[in-house]
């Protein structure tokens, strides 16, 4: 858990570069323009009368043959995912994308043209915090082509990718944390590779005309066709990294999450890009607004001991700091050497018990959903704790900060909570627990 929240960041001033479209070979100047917090990614098309712009958002995903087209009525954008990647790996949260045409320049066929005008542009941070998406519990798209997308718990975003042509030929396999840095080094040069036995027909219907040896690998056979050489042994899975990462900056959020694709296409990243877009809705929507209880957005003792049956020596939390929307809580508990379990737990070295903490963790989120449940008359009872690691030892003098997030309810019978404790900006502990509901 991160100890300081991240901030949006957007691009500090405009730039801007031209180049050829790779469907309709027409030259086109994409600008970036800095945009305020909350705003996302959108493309504005300066070509069109009104000038009108598309979100770049799973819901205007319109086509994901050989790339990714976005649109919103009649208006289009095609082949977005090269310049979503370069600005999402590079940490750019919000910015206006200006074009000239329906679609960007292809450059070499990389991310590195956009990386470069990230760069010229500069990033700078904003004052509202970045909107995440934790992945919970694994989440997974299959295709009857074979391709198979999962993402798992983790607190980092990762991405491991097995790439495999017709036959396998070429299969490639690539793990790597996606950092700005490593984006920029290991990720952005891979350039776009096709088979020529699938472009051949394209090529005949006149579909490529910005397409050329200057802007893809073409593989015939076991020949690799390229104006340069390889620029990675493995550039094939490399690229297949960067259009994931382009295709699921279509959810609006950074995932913190662990992403495993085998022969991933933009059809299977966009699949999956739904299915989170569609649990954070589900999340976002848990909760109904409802009042907090009195007092400043806290609760101090009396009004802690209003709503838990717990008493000394066991009521765990002195007061609670605060909530954060409809499904967090904050409360605190400082430990002292007169707490009773310090005479009988390790006298000479007194440290908290972790069960205490599991109990603190499980009053606090009692808390949170007695405001949910806006009722007193029935009590939480705890059913399960998984997930539950003891970090670091508490001592007497420490204050515990006690953070719980409901993470899922049915109904009014129960509910789960993911919990952790802080001290000094560290998690000691943390675990996630089960309530049920009965009437007291």
């Amino acid at each position: 858990m991160p100890s300081t929240p991240e901030f949006q960041h957007t691009v500090a001033k405009p730039a801007s570069f031209s180049g050829t479209a790779l469907h309709t070979g027409e030259k086109v100047t994409v600008k970036l323009q800095p945009a305020p917090v909350d705003h996302g990614i959108k493309f504005k098309r300066k070509d069109l009368q009104d000038e009108p712009t598309i979100d770049a958002k799973i819901e205007n995903l319109k086509t994901v043959e050989r790339a990714t087209t976005i649109g919103e009525g009649s208006v289009r954008v095609h082949t977005v995912e090269h310049v979503l990647a370069a600005l999402w790996a590079m940490g750019v949260d919000n910015a206006l994308v200006e074009m000239d045409a329906n679609e960007p320049p292809i450059g070499d066929g990389s991310a590195q043209g956009y990386v470069d005008l990230v760069r010229k542009a500069g990033v700078t941070a904003q004052d509202e915090p970045r909107k995440f998406f934790e992945v919970r519990e694994t989440m997974h798209v299959e295709s009857k082509s074979g391709a198979l997308v999962v993402v798992l718990p983790d607190d980092k975003f990762r991405i491991s990718c097995t790439q495999a042509g017709p036959n396998n030929r070429f299969a490639q396999f690539l793990s790597m944390e996606i950092t700005p840095a490593v984006f920029e080094r290991e990720i952005a040069p891979a350039r776009t590779f096709v088979y020529y036995e699938d472009v051949k027909p394209l090529m005949d219907k006149n579909l490529i005309k910005g397409g050329s040896l200057e802007n893809a690998i073409v593989v015939r056979g076991e020949a690799v066709l390229s104006k340069e050489p390889l620029r990675f042994a493995d550039e094939f899975v490399r690229h297949k990294i960067l259009d994931i990462i382009g295709d699921l900056a279509l959810v609006g959020r950074r995932i913190r999450g662990h992403v495993v694709a085998v022969k991933p296409s933009h059809a299977t990243n966009a699949q999956l890009a739904r299915s989170i877009t569609r649990e954070q809705t589900r999340r976002s929507a848990v909760a109904a607004p409802r009042t907090i209880p009195s007092g400043d957005g806290g609760l101090d003792t009396d009004q802690v001991m209003q709503i838990l049956p717990h008493r000394y020596p066991f009521l765990m939390v002195d007061r609670i700091i605060g909530f954060e929307g409809e499904n967090k809580i904050t409360g605190i508990k400082s430990i002292t050497i007169n707490e009773p379990f310090f005479q009988g737990h390790f006298p000479g070295h007194p440290v908290m018990p972790g069960v205490m903490q599991v109990e603190a963790m499980a009053q606090v989120a009692s808390i949170l959903l007695f405001k949910l449940t806006k009722t007193s008359s029935r009590v939480g009872y705890f059913m399960s704790a998984d997930q539950v690691k003891f970090r670091k030892p508490v001592f007497p003098g420490d204050t515990i900060f006690i953070h719980a997030e409901l993470t899922r309810a049915r109904g009014n019978r129960m509910a789960k909570t993911k919990c952790h404790c802080v001290v000094n900006d560290a998690v000691v502990s943390e675990g996630e627990l089960m309530f049920t509901f009965l009437d007291k």
